[in-house]
């Protein structure tokens, strides 16, 4: 399948196994000093029926390689106008694979870790009703920036939270906290924490597929 030109470098993945015009999707979203491929390890472990979009961070990261979204300032508060290029450029491209992509609309998922789970968060409680579902590892919702957080229009998400209680880069209080603002929404969350630091583990890994799965199902 030919990779359409977007305002962001990506990889895609067609389903091992489908028969259908469209396709449940699953956009993968890395995190600081890493690229499209860093997560692309864990789609062997995930759904056949899943067509996958893995989208590279428009910014160089300076140490050591890879990309990022944003600076870093505090840990929990993301560069305002890095962070803000990012979410534009992201949301459309996401509008432009909706356009261009055999995507299923009614089953449209995000996975991030780390940055890429803030950037998901982002769009999804800014965009929810073109999601079903996001997987966020070890991550937080970005409060206070320029964003609106539609909170009152989330009844249709599902979230997926896993979090290392000993992260030493994004505290598991942030990840917490993530849970704490959903309580106060319609929309649905699993929560787990992790015997790890700052990573995806076998365990978090099989918990989110079958998660991921069991929506694929219903």
């Amino acid at each position: 399948m030919k990779t359409i030109t977007t305002t962001l470098v990506h990889r895609i993945l067609p389903p091992e196994n489908s028969t259908s015009t469209t396709h449940p999707t699953l956009i993968m979203l890395h995190g600081r000093g890493a690229d499209e491929e860093d997560l692309l390890g864990l789609a062997p472990y995930l759904d056949e029926r899943l067509f996958i979009l893995s989208v590279r961070a428009p910014f160089p990261f300076p140490y050591g390689g890879g990309y990022t979204w944003y600076d870093i300032g505090t840990v929990g508060t993301p560069e305002p106008t890095m962070f803000k290029e990012s979410y534009e450029k992201l949301s459309a491209f996401v509008n432009d694979a909706l356009t261009h992509y055999p995507i299923d609309r009614s089953h449209l998922y995000l996975l991030g870790f780390s940055m890429g789970t803030v950037m998901s968060y982002s769009l999804a409680l800014t965009q929810a009703s073109l999601f079903r579902g996001v997987i966020a590892n070890s991550g937080y919702i970005p409060e206070g920036t320029h964003l609106t957080l539609r909170w009152n229009e989330s009844s249709g998400l599902d979230f997926f939270i896993a979090h290392g209680a000993n992260d030493p880069v994004i505290p598991a209080q942030l990840g917490r906290r993530a849970k704490e603002l959903l309580s106060k929404t319609e929309s649905k969350f699993t929560y787990k924490e992790y015997p790890m630091g700052h990573q995806i583990s076998q365990e978090s890994l099989t918990d989110f597929a079958a998660w991921l799965k069991d929506h694929l199902d219903k």
